[in-house]
C-alpha cells in the first residue's frame, strides 16, 4: 500500500497503556487512519475477490508453490543482505542439537531433558506438528504444559481477571520425554481416542475423534496433586512477523468482553507479563496468547522445549526443576567460551527468520466455488473471530512488514470455545475454555506441507470440517450454521478455506 506523507502536526494519538516497545513506528495521520477503515471493512460483495486478496502477507506473500517447501522460501521483499540472515536464521532453526561434552562446541547443550533437537523437528518445514501415531511412536511436534494454581506475581495484580500459576514442584512448566544419557525422561505421552458421529444436513456422517492425553512412566514421582495439564500439537510458523506488527490498539479495538453488541462474541485480549520488556503487554504468540513478542516465544521454546539456554533464559538445564539432580548437575554447553548456550547474535538469526517465514499467495480466489465459500465464511458468522483484515504499523526498521495490507483471518483475542476444547488449564488471562483465534492464512496447504498434520490445539481435527465440528461456545452458532448449511454451500465453505 501506499502512503499518504506524514506530517508533525496530523498525527494519531497512541491510546494509553499500549505498551510496544518491540516496535519502532510511526503514528498514522488522520488521512492514514481513515484510509485503514475503508480498506478493513468487512467485505459486502462476493462476486469478486476484494483489491489485493491474492496476497495474504502484503508486499512479502510467497508465490505458490505445490511442493513441501510452500511455507519456507524467503518473503519476496526482503534486501539481499536479509536474504542471507534470512538463511543463517534457518539453518539454525534446523540445526540439530547435541548432548555435552562434544566436539561441535558451537552446538552442543541438548536437553538433558527436552521435547525435540531442533525447532523443524516440532514446526515441520514450518508448518503444523501431529500426534504421535501408535503406542509405540513419540511425535516431537506434541507434549504437556503443566502447571499449579498460584498466586498472582504483584507486578501483575493490577491487571484484570489475570490467573495465577505456578510451575508443578516436580516436572516445572512442560513435560519432556526425550533426555540424555544417564538422566530419565520425564514421562511418555499417551494418548487415547473416542469417537462420536455428527450428522450434518444432507445425511452426511462425520466422525469426530476426541483424545484423552495422559503422562505415563513419570520417572520423578507423581504429579502435583493440582496439577492442570493441557496438550499442545505445534502450530505453523507461517506471517508471525506481521501478527507482531499489528497495532495493539487495532486488537483491543476487536475485544467485547463484556458482548455489548449482543451477538454472541466476547474475545478478550490477553495481557502477559514480557520477560524481555519486564512489563505487562499485549499477548500476540502461542496458542492462548501466552506470549508478547516473537523473541520471546523463541528463546522460551529454545529452553522448555531443546534444553538450550538463551541470554533471556540462562538456565542451561532447561526447564527441570530442583528436584531433577541428575539433569541440573549434568554435562552442559556453557562450560566454553559460551556465557549461554546460544548467544544473542545467534537468537537474533532465529528471530529474525522466525518473523519472516511468509504466508503463500491465494489460489482460486476468484472462482466461483470459492466465492460462494466466501460469502458462507461471513453469513455463518466465522469472520466474527476470524477476522479477515489488517494492516500493519509503519515500521521505522522492519519495511518488510511495514504498512501492509493482511489477511491472517484472526483478531488474535481470546473466545470461549466450550466444553469440548476446554483444557481446563489457564494462561496469564486466559481461561481453561479459552483460546486464542488461529490464523486461517495457509491453512489450505497445511497437509500438502506435512501429510502427518493435523488442526486445533492438540491436533484431534483430521479434516477441516472435524475442525469446525468442534467449535463450542462463542463459536457454537457458527458451528450449528454449518451442520444445517445445504450440503453445496458446505462444500464452498471448505473449498473457500481450501484456497487460503
Amino acid at each position: 500500500m501506499l502512503a499518504a506523507p506524514l506530517h508533525a502536526t496530523d498525527r494519531v494519538a497512541v491510546p494509553d497503556g499500549l505498551a510496544e516497545p518491540h516496535l519502532s513506528f510511526l503514528p498514522r495521520t488522520k488521512d492514514e487512519a481513515s484510509r485503514v477503515v475503508r480498506v478493513t471493512a468487512p467485505a459486502r460483495d462476493f462476486t469478486a475477490p476484494e483489491p489485493f486478496e491474492e496476497n495474504p502477507a502484503g508486499a512479502a506473500t510467497l508465490p505458490h508453490r505445490d511442493d513441501r517447501e510452500a511455507f519456507s522460501t524467503p518473503p519476496v521483499n526482503l534486501t539481499f543482505e536479509q536474504g542471507l540472515e534470512f538463511r543463517l536464521g534457518e539453518a539454525l532453526f534446523d540445526k540439530l542439537w547435541v548432548f555435552s561434552p562434544a566436539s561441535t562446541l558451537a552446538s552442543d547443550g541438548l536437553g538433558p531433558v527436552y521435547n525435540a533437537r531442533a525447532c523443524q523437528r516440532c514446526h515441520i518445514r514450518d508448518g503444523r506438528g501431529h500426534l504421535p501415531e501408535g503406542p509405540d511412536y513419540r511425535s516431537a511436534s506434541a507434549f504437556l504444559r503443566v502447571s499449579i494454581p498460584g498466586p498472582v506475581p504483584p507486578a501483575l495484580r493490577a491487571v484484570p481477571d489475570y490467573i495465577g500459576m505456578s510451575p508443578d514442584p516436580t516436572y516445572g512448566w512442560q513435560l519432556q520425554d526425550f533426555s540424555a544419557p544417564g538422566v530419565n525422561p520425564e514421562y511418555r505421552l499417551s494418548v487415547t481416542y473416542t469417537e462420536e458421529e455428527v450428522t450434518l444436513n444432507g445425511g452426511e456422517v462425520v466422525r469426530l475423534r476426541k483424545p484423552s492425553f495422559g503422562a505415563t512412566a513419570l520417572k520423578y514421582g507423581p504429579l502435583h496433586a493440582k496439577a492442570m495439564l493441557s496438550p499442545r500439537v505445534a502450530p505453523p510458523m507461517i506471517g508471525l512477523g506481521l501478527l507482531e506488527a499489528i497495532p495493539a490498539a487495532e486488537i483491543l479495538a476487536l475485544a467485547d468482553p463484556g458482548d455489548l453488541d449482543s451477538d454472541g462474541i466476547s474475545g478478550r485480549a490477553n495481557l502477559v507479563w514480557s520477560k524481555e520488556f519486564r512489563q505487562v503487554m499485549l499477548g500476540r504468540f502461542g496458542l492462548k496468547a501466552g506470549t508478547a513478542t516473537i523473541h520471546e516465544q523463541s528463546a522460551a521454546a529454545f529452553s522448555g522445549d531443546i534444553g538450550i539456554s538463551t541470554p533471556l533464559f540462562p538456565q542451561p538445564y532447561g526447564d527441570c526443576t530442583a528436584l531433577q539432580d541428575a539433569c541440573r548437575s549434568g554435562p552442559h554447553g556453557d562450560g566454553d567460551v559460551r556465557i549461554t548456550e546460544i548467544d544473542q547474535p545467534n537468537m537474533d538469526l532465529v528471530t529474525f527468520y522466525s518473523r519472516n517465514v511468509s504466508v503463500p499467495a491465494r489460489r482460486d480466489l476468484d472462482a466461483p466455488e470459492v466465492l460462494r465459500g466466501k460469502s458462507v465464511f461471513y453469513d455463518s458468522g466465522c469472520a466474527s473471530c476470524h477476522q479477515p483484515k489488517f494492516v500493519t504499523h509503519r515500521l521505522l526498521d522492519r519495511p518488510e512488514q511495514s504498512f501492509q495490507l493482511i489477511w491472517p483471518y484472526s483478531d488474535l483475542l481470546l473466545h470461549d470455545m466450550g466444553d469440548g476444547l476446554a483444557d481446563n488449564r489457564p494462561e496469564a488471562r486466559a481461561t481453561g475454555r479459552e483460546w486464542r483465534t488461529a490464523p486461517l492464512w495457509g491453512i489450505g496447504l497445511t497437509q500438502q506441507v506435512s501429510d502427518r498434520a493435523t488442526f486445533l490445539h492438540d491436533g484431534r481435527a483430521r479434516t477441516l470440517l472435524e475442525a469446525i465440528l468442534w467449535h463450542g461456545g462463542e463459536a457454537q452458532a457458527a458451528r450449528d450454521t454449518v451442520v444445517a448449511l445445504p450440503p453445496a454451500d458446505r462444500v464452498a465453505l471448505i473449498t473457500f478455506l481450501e484456497s487460503l
